[in-house]
């Protein structure tokens, strides 16, 4: 009795075990060398070095790109294809950026089966995948991809999809772990360091650049502008005419009749003179260098003067001065608005419940990078959240807790010599975490770039800080109240631009001031302010 009671224990604890690693789809630890397991492309343009290493300051091993300024390419197949429409699917995996990542990727690309017509050795960057996802940074772009081809039924063809507005990637150098998760609801989300980071649905219009889903209609190739098509809203009025005392060649400045030479200018004292204390180099060759001349100073006779040379009267603004005469604008009475082609069908429109996924076939890891020192591991497919979740808590967390640990005292030891640094180091870090705020939009990227500038030159912090604050404040304001101006005042101002010819014509003055600034005033002469006095 008690040996089938045994016997019974031993199954009920098998089985859970035996579930749990059937959610696991694939795994690589790195445990053991990839030599022999992995397929490295033959592509010649792949030359960079793939090495079996331990992540610093652990014994976990894991996948190194070992030299900077390379492309690497490297597959591994798996035993089955993973079919993404059988339910939850998670995709997973660490990544440590031992050196930082200033230009170049640390994503990975789930690939279809070889019938899309390509070979583990062949693999490139033109080899066909599913889903490609991770990190990528350089310049202006500081992303966590996710980006899902799909095959378009009417087409046949397959399409980019890219997720918009995900994830920024974090600017340290510690290991980060990478998860997308996609539910049979058509959910997607994404986590980095099992915290979400982004959540929508893959079929949603709004966060997919092209939708997966095209829209309903599209312009009309075909159709074309009428020639007769008048977008102008506004045109001169064509009964207005210039008035009689309208001098379009008045200057813009003239002389100040009334103004008087200071008492004491020296005419014929000039304003600068030979250095007195210069002398010729005694190695000076009038032959080859020329008739030597002593540098020039200032006179000194000019400091206790108003001022020296010829005296000229300052310049004043011409009262008369009006500029080129414009006819006011009107409204156009011809006007219909801005063209656009009509509507048509869209050949390419289809309607889906769920996205058409292609199985994954294979692992590749293809990417360009200036910086070495990039560090995989641990990558998963499962189809178990909580197993992801497990691998997270069992795999990563541990290292990361380490790697923490140690920044948290290294910023100790640097806040004993300079304690604003810690201080500086907790500002950056929830800089870094706003930056991630929905609301920024298309500014997160230059406010990211201000942010990492910040960081390395600290003589411009202040100044940096100060324009990533105006930029938050600004882009709020304008989320809360809008952009737009009240229609009341809209219509005043439409009003105003109807007006009579001289409130048209006093704008042109304005504009023909700036055209003429530089050909009517005479150029600047030194000490030009006692002169005018």
């Amino acid at each position: 009795m008690k040996s089938l009671l045994f016997l019974l224990l031993a199954i009920a604890c098998f089985v859970p075990g035996l579930r749990a690693s059937d959610d696991v789809k694939f795994y690589e630890s790195f445990d053991e060398d990839f030599k022999g397991t992995w397929t490295l492309s033959e592509n010649k343009e792949y030359t960079g070095v793939w090495k079996h290493e331990k992540s610093e300051g652990h014994d976990d091993y894991g996948l190194l790109v070992s030299e900077k300024a390379r492309k690497y390419a490297i597959v591994k197949e798996l035993d089955e294809p993973v079919d993404l429409k059988d339910g939850t699917i998670v995709l997973q995996y660490e990544v440590r950026l031992q050196e930082g990542l200033e230009c170049g990727g640390a994503y990975i690309k789930f690939l279809r089966p070889q019938d899309a017509v390509w070979t583990p050795k062949e693999f490139n960057n033109e080899s066909p995948y599913t889903i490609m996802f991770g990190p990528d940074k350089c310049g202006a772009t500081n992303k966590v991809h996710f980006i899902l081809k799909h095959k378009n039924p009417k087409t046949g063809n397959f399409v980019e999809h890219h997720l918009q507005l995900p994830p920024s990637v974090p600017y340290d150098k510690l290991t980060h772990v990478y998860t997308a998760i996609l539910k049979p609801d058509n959910e997607l989300r994404i986590l980095i360091d099992g915290e979400e980071k982004k959540k929508t649905n893959i079929l949603s219009q709004d966060d997919f650049e092209p939708p997966i889903i095209p829209s309903k209609t599209i312009p009309d190739p075909d159709d074309k502008k009428p020639e007769d098509w008048d977008e102008r809203e506004k045109i001169s009025d064509p009964d207005a005419t210039k008035p009689e005392d309208w001098d379009e060649d008045a200057p813009m400045e003239i002389d100040d009749e009334d103004a008087v030479k200071p008492e004491g200018w020296l005419d014929d004292e000039p304003e600068e003179i030979d250095d007195p204390e210069s002398t010729k180099p005694e190695d000076w060759d009038e032959e080859e260098d020329g008739e030597f001349e002593a540098p020039k100073i200032d006179n000194p006779k000019c400091q206790e003067a108003p001022g020296c040379g010829e005296w000229k009267r300052p310049k004043k603004k011409n009262p008369a001065y009006k500029g080129k005469w414009r006819a006011p604008l009107i409204d156009n009475p011809n006007y219909k608005g801005i063209w656009k082609p009509r509507e048509i069908d869209n050949p390419e429109y289809f309607e889906l419940d769920s996205p058409n996924y292609e199985p994954i076939a294979a692992i590749g890891i293809e990417i360009w990078t200036m910086q070495d020192g990039i560090l995989f591991d641990n990558i998963l497919v499962a189809s178990s959240e909580k197993v992801a979740a497990s691998y997270r808590d069992t795999k990563w967390k541990p290292k990361f807790d380490v790697e923490k640990e140690k920044e948290k005292q290294k910023a100790e030891e640097s806040s004993d010599s300079d304690g604003l640094k810690g201080f500086q180091k907790v500002v950056f870090d929830y800089l870094y975490k706003a930056a991630d705020l929905p609301f920024l939009g298309d500014h997160r990227s230059k406010v990211l770039e201000l942010i990492e500038k910040a960081e390395k030159q600290p003589n411009l912090a202040i100044g940096i800080l100060v324009s990533i604050v105006v930029i938050f404040f600004s882009l709020f304001f304008k989320l809360v109240f809008g952009g737009k101006k009240p229609a009341a005042k809209a219509k005043a101002e439409s009003r105003e631009e109807t007006n009579a010819a001289e409130s048209s014509n006093n704008q042109e003055i304005t504009d023909d001031k700036e055209e003429k600034d530089g050909d009517a005033v005479a150029a600047p002469r030194r000490r030009n302010t006692r002169r005018d006095d």
